[in-house]
């Protein structure tokens, strides 16, 4: 998760440090080991891949500058310090920086040592790299900067950089338009901050390193900046507007706050007094609203009277329970992000499933933007989105192929930049072969998807598209062999050769479960639990409900899976990949909600804490925080569909649904499981509910719990299962 400055949620800038290790990819930019190599403005947060952005930088330097300097990194002399709109770090050279921002500017502080020379250095090329060594590391191709001197004799500077690469493998360019409260010289580089250009140069442009190194006589130094797509012209406007001369990192800070508190914090009121379960509750909600990115009038690519947000890291970790849980925090911005998304549809063609610089990519399995319209559109959200678009948007998706125009390194067999690489085989055979790389994640998905756009077609009157599109979200099922086996259980969802035909697939085994392989992020074991559309065929096909359970214990059982991670304690369960984030709440559909209450509070307790190791893995956009809130609301989302599936709260609380709405939570009794509930007064006996029950208008949820399992909802009638014929679903 990034940890540095941002003023508020979805802001353009994300202002920290970038750090250098010379092993480990500084996603955020942050690690906690390494040399600082620069401050910048622009980060993402909890991604993995290929680090994006890290760019706009400036970095503090003392004494003479050699002109073989080509790395001026410095380690920090003590821990960085953080708190909500304001960083700190102390580096080994004596320089102490302090660090606050705004929606599209950032404010610097510096403190230089005495008695030494006070150097900043402006380097025009800096970027965050990668050592892994994928094809998909950034790249450097051009830049420009110019200096403006002011009547006092203070100095600005303005210019634009442009980059290639990261995770979406897009070109962007950014503009950006610093400014010093101290008077100082300047000398232009070209090559590394100690080769000079010759003078009288007041600008420069190249496509080598190139920057200017700013020197001074204060010790005390201020700089603000800001960054804009547009223009650099259009940079100056944004950070005179929003830091004006003698804005200080107090208050900034103090109205970063203000806001994180308004706008998020205050969105679940909890009442509880156990420091820890405050501090992992408002922690995750922070982390989830730090992406995407609003770049609503910062669109470089189009003009549009419709809301812009960028930098969807990527749509297939956000759609499982992300998503879901950004309608009811943020109802408003959420239903900007659809218009968005559909937006993006008429201008690129595509809906993106990952996009970050104004760029659609990279697609990791299905075209998951289907899901998240879906998702909306069953509950509820209308105000100024256009369906019948956004159906438009979905069905381009399912039925026309993106063109392979700039092949993907890892993937060059399809498009993996947006919508379905493997649509056309999926269209007329009805499965996804091994000729395409993650074959089993993009069929497994594409049914999902067209389960999706059944929903809209649905709900639009498309009847003839709705059943061609519910038809098709089962072809799952065309993946799965019966005679598969591991550990005792029979059936699993296998890859398919060019001809047709199953291949023999070790059901604990997925290659290298990434870009190349057939399952990605995910054991063949894992992904055969993710057709939650037809459940009740998959339980079928498990043997029923008593195998399917004992199939799920399975999966959460130690030293199970013998290429299992021992951090997890050799589970086929990966708490650390969305592919399972579902998978412990499906006891629910075999009747057995205690199990789910059991196992999935044995992972928010055992691989979630407030720490700085508080993770299972990546944050992935707040992905991983989310999961765990709604562990502690007591619901699971099943995305695309009305239904929540009901376990337990971790304390009483309020949640804001905007709209003078509110969802009131409350629980009587010891322990984690449930010995009967009230929905809105009525009792309840269904181990799941609908969006309209709690969400469309508020209501109220009121547990009575108990320390040991029970048998409250046992039977009661179970979740649904719309792509499932001839059963109740």
């Amino acid at each position: 998760m990034f940890p540095g400055v941002t003023s508020g949620p979805f802001t353009n800038v994300r202002l920290g440090p970038d750090v250098v290790s010379g092993s480990m990819d500084a996603y955020p930019g942050y690690l906690p080991k390494g040399n600082i190599s620069a401050f910048s403005l622009m980060h993402q947060s909890g991604t993995g891949g290929a680090p994006k952005y890290g760019v706009v930088s400036q970095l503090p330097v003392v004494g003479r500058m050699l002109r073989s300097a080509a790395d001026l990194s410095n380690p920090r002399s003590g821990p960085d310090r953080a708190e909500v709109g304001r960083y700190h770090s102390s580096l080994s050279n004596g320089v102490s920086v302090d660090l606050a921002a705004t929606d599209h500017a950032g404010l610097f502080s510096y403190q230089f040592p005495k008695s030494t020379n006070a150097m900043i250095v402006v380097d025009v090329s800096h970027f965050l790299p990668s050592h892994r060594g994928l094809g998909t590391e950034q790249r450097y191709v051009s830049g420009n900067i110019s200096i403006v001197k002011g009547a006092n004799g203070q100095l600005s500077y303005e210019g634009d950089a442009t980059y290639s690469n990261g995770w979406n493998l897009g070109k962007m360019t950014i503009y950006f338009c610093g400014h010093f409260d101290s008077r100082a010289t300047a000398t232009f580089f070209k090559g590394a901050p100690g080769k000079s250009v010759p003078k009288p140069v007041h600008n420069v442009h190249s496509d080598v390193k190139v920057g200017v190194t700013f020197s001074f006589m204060d010790h005390q130094v201020t700089s603000r900046v800001g960054v804009s797509w547009i223009s650099s012209t259009k940079a100056c406007e944004l950070v005179d507007s929003e830091i004006p001369p003698s804005t200080t990192v107090v208050n900034l800070a103090s109205a970063a706050k203000d806001r994180w508190n308004s706008k998020v914090l205050s969105t679940i009121k909890a009442n509880t007094k156990n420091p820890d379960t405050l501090r992992l509750l408002y922690s995750s909600l922070y982390g989830v609203h730090l992406m995407p990115t609003n770049r609503t009038a910062e669109n470089p690519s189009w003009d549009s009277n419709e809301p812009y947000y960028d930098d969807h890291v990527t749509l297939w970790d956000l759609f499982r329970c992300s998503t879901p849980l950004m309608q009811i925090l943020q109802p408003e911005a959420y239903e900007e992000q659809i218009r968005s998304l559909i937006d993006i549809w008429r201008h690129d063609g595509y809906m993106p499933d990952g996009r970050s610089s104004n760029s659609n990519g990279r697609t990791q399995g299905g075209s998951n933007a289907d899901n998240i319209l879906a998702d909306a559109y069953v509950k509820n959200v209308r105000g100024k989105v256009k369906w019948e678009d956004g159906f438009k948007a979905m069905v381009k998706d399912a039925e026309v192929p993106p063109p392979n125009d700039s092949p993907d390194p890892s993937s060059p067999e399809s498009s993996s930049k947006e919508g379905r690489g493997a649509g056309l085989q999926w269209l007329t055979a009805g499965y996804v072969s091994t000729e395409f790389t993650r074959s089993v994640t993009r069929a497994i998905e594409y049914s999902v998807n067209d389960f999706a756009l059944y929903q809209v077609a649905s709900g639009l009157g498309h009847e003839d598209d709705a059943v061609k599109y519910l038809d098709r979200s089962r072809n799952w099922r065309n993946h799965w062999n019966p005679n598969a086996t591991a550990l005792g259980f029979k059936g699993f969802i296998v890859p398919i050769s060019k001809d047709g035909k199953f291949i023999d697939q070790d059901p604990l085994s997925c290659g290298g479960c990434y870009w190349g392989s057939a399952y990605y992020e995910g054991l063949p074991w894992e992904y055969s639990f993710n057709p939650h559309h037809d459940i009740n065929t998959l339980i079928d096909y498990m043997g029923g409900d008593e195998r399917f359970i004992s199939r799920l214990n399975t999966t959460f059982e130690r030293n199970k899976n013998p290429n299992g991670n021992p951090k997890f304690g050799n589970t086929i369960f990966n708490p650390s990949n969305e592919v399972s984030f579902t998978t412990p709440y499906l006891y629910h559909c075999a009747g057995r909600q205690d199990l789910s209450i059991m196992q999935s509070r044995h992972i928010a307790r055992t691989y979630y804490n407030s720490g700085r190791s508080g993770l299972p893995g990546n944050s992935d956009s707040g992905a991983m925080q989310t999961w765990l809130l709604w562990n502690m609301i007591g619901l699971y989302p099943m995305t695309g569909q009305t239904t929540f599936l009901i376990g337990s709260p971790w304390f009483d609380m309020n949640i804001d649904l905007g709209g003078r709405k509110t969802l009131k939570i409350s629980r009587k009794g010891e322990g984690d499981y449930v010995q009967s509930l009230r929905v809105n007064g009525v009792v309840w006996e269904k181990n799941w509910l609908r969006w309209g029950d709690v969400f469309d208008t508020g209501g109220v949820m009121e547990f009575s719990t108990r320390e040991e399992p029970g048998e409250w909802s046992w039977d009661g009638e179970r979740p649904p299962s719309p792509a499932s014929e001839g059963k109740d679903t």
